[in-house]
Protein backbone atom coordinates (compact mmCIF):
# COMPACT_ATOMS: atom_id res chain seq x y z
CA UNK A 1 0.00 0.00 0.00
CA UNK A 2 1.43 3.63 -0.86
CA UNK A 3 2.88 5.43 1.72
CA UNK A 4 0.25 8.17 3.00
CA UNK A 5 3.37 9.76 4.97
CA UNK A 6 7.19 9.80 4.86
CA UNK A 7 9.54 10.00 8.18
CA UNK A 8 13.73 10.35 8.11
CA UNK A 9 15.87 9.81 10.21
CA UNK A 10 19.12 12.49 9.59
CA UNK A 11 22.16 11.67 10.37
CA UNK A 12 23.46 8.68 8.35
CA UNK A 13 19.86 8.79 6.40
CA UNK A 14 19.00 12.55 5.05
CA UNK A 15 23.06 12.98 4.98
CA UNK A 16 25.98 10.43 5.20
CA UNK A 17 27.92 11.99 8.18
CA UNK A 18 27.81 8.80 11.00
CA UNK A 19 31.64 8.94 10.19
CA UNK A 20 31.83 11.91 11.44
CA UNK A 21 29.59 11.48 14.49
CA UNK A 22 32.25 8.50 15.41
CA UNK A 23 35.39 10.84 15.24
CA UNK A 24 33.96 13.13 17.79
CA UNK A 25 32.55 10.72 20.32
CA UNK A 26 36.23 8.89 20.08
CA UNK A 27 38.09 12.08 20.65
CA UNK A 28 35.50 13.01 23.43
CA UNK A 29 35.83 9.02 25.32
CA UNK A 30 39.78 9.27 24.57
CA UNK A 31 40.29 12.42 26.06
CA UNK A 32 38.59 11.11 29.46
CA UNK A 33 40.57 7.63 28.98
CA UNK A 34 37.56 5.23 27.70
CA UNK A 35 37.95 2.69 25.39
CA UNK A 36 35.79 3.35 22.03
CA UNK A 37 35.21 0.28 19.60
CA UNK A 38 33.30 2.65 16.87
CA UNK A 39 31.28 -0.27 15.48
CA UNK A 40 30.14 -1.84 18.73
CA UNK A 41 29.51 1.90 19.74
CA UNK A 42 27.07 2.53 16.93
CA UNK A 43 25.04 -0.55 17.22
CA UNK A 44 24.48 0.24 20.40
CA UNK A 45 24.07 3.75 20.78
CA UNK A 46 22.74 5.05 16.85
CA UNK A 47 19.64 6.59 17.17
CA UNK A 48 19.65 7.32 21.21
CA UNK A 49 20.10 10.56 22.43
CA UNK A 50 23.73 12.02 23.44
CA UNK A 51 22.38 11.59 27.58
CA UNK A 52 21.19 8.63 26.90
CA UNK A 53 24.44 7.48 25.64
CA UNK A 54 26.80 9.50 28.47
CA UNK A 55 24.87 7.97 31.90
CA UNK A 56 25.72 4.55 31.71
CA UNK A 57 29.49 5.98 30.41
CA UNK A 58 29.83 8.19 33.19
CA UNK A 59 27.67 7.03 36.29
CA UNK A 60 29.70 9.45 38.68
CA UNK A 61 28.53 12.66 36.67
CA UNK A 62 26.01 15.17 37.26
CA UNK A 63 23.59 16.60 35.38
CA UNK A 64 25.37 19.09 34.62
CA UNK A 65 28.50 17.60 33.90
CA UNK A 66 26.44 15.09 31.68
CA UNK A 67 25.29 18.26 29.86
CA UNK A 68 28.69 19.61 29.29
CA UNK A 69 30.18 16.28 27.90
CA UNK A 70 27.70 16.22 25.40
CA UNK A 71 27.95 19.32 24.36
CA UNK A 72 32.17 18.75 24.15
CA UNK A 73 31.48 15.89 21.88
CA UNK A 74 28.78 18.22 19.02
CA UNK A 75 31.09 20.62 19.20
CA UNK A 76 33.55 18.02 17.65
CA UNK A 77 31.58 16.92 15.49
CA UNK A 78 30.23 20.17 14.58
CA UNK A 79 33.67 21.30 13.56
CA UNK A 80 34.33 18.49 11.84
CA UNK A 81 31.02 17.93 9.44
CA UNK A 82 29.85 21.46 8.41
CA UNK A 83 31.96 22.13 5.76
CA UNK A 84 30.52 19.11 4.12
CA UNK A 85 27.06 18.82 4.50
CA UNK A 86 25.47 16.96 1.36
CA UNK A 87 21.96 15.30 1.18
CA UNK A 88 22.07 11.83 0.37
CA UNK A 89 22.15 11.10 -3.51
CA UNK A 90 17.96 10.63 -4.38
CA UNK A 91 17.12 12.62 -1.52
CA UNK A 92 16.19 16.05 -2.94
CA UNK A 93 14.03 13.82 -5.78
CA UNK A 94 12.22 11.45 -3.69
CA UNK A 95 11.28 14.80 -1.65
CA UNK A 96 10.08 16.44 -4.84
CA UNK A 97 7.39 13.16 -5.82
CA UNK A 98 6.00 13.25 -2.03
CA UNK A 99 5.81 17.42 -2.77
CA UNK A 100 3.82 16.75 -6.08
CA UNK A 101 1.66 14.53 -4.58
CA UNK A 102 0.74 16.12 -1.43
CA UNK A 103 2.84 13.68 0.81
CA UNK A 104 3.97 15.17 4.43
CA UNK A 105 7.63 14.77 5.63
CA UNK A 106 8.38 14.73 9.29
CA UNK A 107 12.06 14.10 10.33
CA UNK A 108 12.19 12.36 13.80
CA UNK A 109 16.48 12.40 14.85
CA UNK A 110 17.86 12.06 18.18
CA UNK A 111 20.18 15.12 16.86
CA UNK A 112 20.51 17.89 19.40
CA UNK A 113 19.08 21.61 17.91
CA UNK A 114 22.23 22.70 16.99
CA UNK A 115 23.27 19.63 14.89
CA UNK A 116 19.60 19.27 13.25
CA UNK A 117 20.52 23.47 12.33
CA UNK A 118 23.76 22.59 10.32
CA UNK A 119 22.39 19.55 8.65
CA UNK A 120 18.39 21.00 7.60
CA UNK A 121 19.26 24.57 7.38
CA UNK A 122 22.39 24.33 5.42
CA UNK A 123 20.36 21.97 2.90
CA UNK A 124 17.91 24.60 3.09
CA UNK A 125 15.14 21.84 3.90
CA UNK A 126 12.98 22.96 7.11
CA UNK A 127 10.30 24.47 5.16
CA UNK A 128 9.72 21.03 3.22
CA UNK A 129 8.94 19.08 6.57
CA UNK A 130 5.42 19.20 7.87
CA UNK A 131 7.52 18.75 11.63
CA UNK A 132 10.93 17.63 13.09
CA UNK A 133 10.92 15.77 15.89
CA UNK A 134 14.10 15.34 18.20
CA UNK A 135 14.25 14.16 22.10
CA UNK A 136 15.07 18.08 22.73
CA UNK A 137 11.25 18.34 22.94
CA UNK A 138 10.54 16.01 25.62
CA UNK A 139 10.63 12.40 23.46
CA UNK A 140 12.70 9.73 24.32
CA UNK A 141 15.78 8.27 22.17
CA UNK A 142 15.32 5.05 19.97
CA UNK A 143 14.80 2.55 19.88
CA UNK A 144 11.70 3.69 21.82
CA UNK A 145 8.92 4.51 19.64
CA UNK A 146 8.26 7.88 20.59
CA UNK A 147 9.65 10.11 17.89
CA UNK A 148 7.99 8.06 14.87
CA UNK A 149 4.70 8.26 16.99
CA UNK A 150 5.18 12.27 17.51
CA UNK A 151 5.61 12.63 13.82
CA UNK A 152 2.45 10.53 13.16
CA UNK A 153 0.44 12.69 15.18
CA UNK A 154 1.39 15.76 13.94
CA UNK A 155 1.40 14.95 10.57
CA UNK A 156 -2.30 13.35 11.09
CA UNK A 157 -1.25 10.13 9.54
CA UNK A 158 -2.05 6.73 11.03
CA UNK A 159 1.68 5.04 11.86
CA UNK A 160 0.49 2.29 9.46
CA UNK A 161 0.41 4.46 6.59
CA UNK A 162 4.17 5.82 7.41
CA UNK A 163 6.79 4.68 5.70
CA UNK A 164 10.30 5.57 7.67
CA UNK A 165 13.97 5.84 6.84
CA UNK A 166 16.60 4.88 8.57
CA UNK A 167 20.34 3.84 8.50
CA UNK A 168 20.43 1.90 12.26
CA UNK A 169 18.80 -0.63 13.26
CA UNK A 170 18.00 1.41 16.96
CA UNK A 171 16.16 3.12 14.23
CA UNK A 172 14.34 -0.19 12.32
CA UNK A 173 13.29 -1.34 15.63
CA UNK A 174 12.09 1.91 16.96
CA UNK A 175 9.57 1.82 13.88
CA UNK A 176 8.93 -1.66 14.28
CA UNK A 177 7.57 -0.56 18.00
CA UNK A 178 5.61 2.18 16.40
CA UNK A 179 3.58 -0.02 13.90
CA UNK A 180 5.48 1.41 11.11
CA UNK A 181 7.45 -0.04 7.65
CA UNK A 182 10.86 0.93 7.24
CA UNK A 183 13.18 1.67 4.82
CA UNK A 184 16.85 0.22 5.71
CA UNK A 185 19.57 3.12 4.10
CA UNK A 186 22.88 1.43 4.21
CA UNK A 187 25.51 4.23 4.46
CA UNK A 188 26.66 2.24 8.05
CA UNK A 189 25.63 -0.94 7.50
CA UNK A 190 25.15 -3.84 4.89
CA UNK A 191 21.66 -5.43 4.11
CA UNK A 192 22.60 -8.16 6.81
CA UNK A 193 22.34 -6.24 9.46
CA UNK A 194 18.72 -5.41 9.18
CA UNK A 195 17.55 -8.93 7.97
CA UNK A 196 15.77 -9.92 11.37
CA UNK A 197 13.22 -7.18 11.11
CA UNK A 198 9.76 -7.91 9.23
CA UNK A 199 9.22 -4.27 9.09
CA UNK A 200 12.03 -3.52 6.20
CA UNK A 201 10.31 -3.42 3.11
CA UNK A 202 13.43 -2.71 0.91
CA UNK A 203 16.99 -1.32 1.54
CA UNK A 204 19.61 0.38 -0.26
CA UNK A 205 22.81 2.50 -0.03
CA UNK A 206 21.14 5.88 -0.88
CA UNK A 207 17.79 7.13 -2.28
CA UNK A 208 18.02 6.55 -6.26
CA UNK A 209 17.57 2.89 -5.97
CA UNK A 210 13.84 3.48 -4.26
CA UNK A 211 11.64 5.24 -6.96
CA UNK A 212 9.99 1.36 -8.15
CA UNK A 213 9.34 0.98 -4.86
CA UNK A 214 5.47 0.13 -4.40
CA UNK A 215 5.04 2.25 -0.65
CA UNK A 216 6.75 5.04 -2.80
CA UNK A 217 4.22 4.96 -5.92
CA UNK A 218 2.22 7.89 -4.89
CA UNK A 219 -0.11 8.30 -7.95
Amino acid sequence: MPARALIFDMDGTIVDNMRYHEAAWGKLLAAHGLPFDADEFFHRTAGMASDEILRPLFPAAGPDEITRLGHDKELFYREAYRPHVAALPGLLTLMARADAAGIPMAVASAAPPGNIEVVIDTLGLRSRFATIIAPSQGFRGKPNPDLFLGAAERMAVAPEDCIVFEDAPNGIEAARRAGMRAVAILTMLGADAFSGFDNVVASATDFTALEGLPALRFS
